[in-house]
């Protein structure tokens, strides 16, 4: 699979789509400017707005604020929502270290 930052498009100043593909259910789309962009590009979080959307009952996009960064498979700054009759509950989304 390609890189994540290699399949950016562009939709507006503040919008950047990673278009479905592969294992894919559904679009990535992330908030952010394009010098936030370049930042973003830096770890791994793209390739895990990826990762979540290939997660099964997943409804419309998985999303990227502009605060995105590496998490444990589900990036943070993460946003995404499941069917409930399809979806998961994915404990990632919301983070590990909470006590």
């Amino acid at each position: 699979m390609k890189s994540a930052d290699r399949v950016l498009e562009q939709i507006d100043a503040w919008r950047w789509r990673i278009p479905k593909r592969g294992a894919m259910r559904v679009d990535g789309l992330v908030y952010a400017d394009a010098s936030m962009i370049r930042d973003i590009q830096r770890d791994q979080s793209l390739q895990q707005v990826i990762n979540v959307a290939c997660l099964p009952g997943i409804c419309r996009a998985s999303m990227a604020m502009p605060d995105i960064h590496s998490g444990y498979g589900f990036p943070i700054g993460g946003v995404a929502a499941f069917n409930r009759e399809e979806g998961i509950v994915s404990p990632g989304g919301v983070g590990y270290d909470i006590n």
